[in-house]
């Protein structure tokens, strides 16, 4: 079953991050009637033992909010490929924006599987990261939501969920390119 039988408002398919960015994102859109189900895919984040200490902690936040898990597999070669020839941008270039393509093709494709009409991410709650690239990216795709998690101070709000969850915040995105250039999520 893939909606909790608490909740009664709209699906959408959350595309998660990591759980940290997921905190904050998750309450404020059930807070605006949602009842999300949370999508972990991300191909991006290396090595694999990164990639599943990521997933290990969403599991907590959805435990907590009663919340359903997709894991979708993990397929860096095919990241990789979809960066390719840029794997020396700097953060925040076109090797960004690439992987955003790559993550939200992906929530859109499962999206459309599951029949949930609306589906947005977490990416945007961090502050590392620009939110109308994302929207920009994302607008490519039918039932993309424009949310800024930022925005009503999620950021701020996810460092005060994670810390009471115990939850692992990393200090970068996740991919190997962008592990030397401290960006946080």
């Amino acid at each position: 079953m893939l909606a909790s039988p608490m909740l009664m408002g709209k699906r959408i398919l959350l595309h998660v991050c990591c759980g940290p960015c997921s905190t904050s994102s998750v309450e404020r859109l059930l807070a605006e009637g949602y009842d999300p189900v949370l999508f972990f895919s991300d191909s991006n984040i290396f090595p694999y033992e990164e990639f599943m200490k990521r997933y290990q902690n969403l599991l907590i936040v959805a435990e907590h909010y009663d919340l359903p898990v997709i894991l979708d597999s993990w397929d860096h070669d095919q990241w990789r490929e979809a960066v390719k020839g840029h794997e020396k941008d700097k953060e925040h270039g076109e090797r960004c924006s690439l992987c955003f393509r790559f993550n939200l093709e992906r929530a859109y494709r499962k999206a459309l599987e599951l029949g949930i009409d609306e589906f947005t991410t977490t990416l945007t709650v961090s502050r590392f990261k620009n939110s109308r690239t994302i929207f920009s990216v994302g607008d490519a795709f039918p039932g993309f939501v424009e949310f800024d998690f930022k925005k009503k101070d999620g950021f701020n709000r996810s460092i005060v969920l994670s810390k009471e969850l115990g939850l692992y915040r990393q200090k970068w995105c996740g991919c190997e390119f962008s592990m030397g250039e401290g960006s946080a999520t």
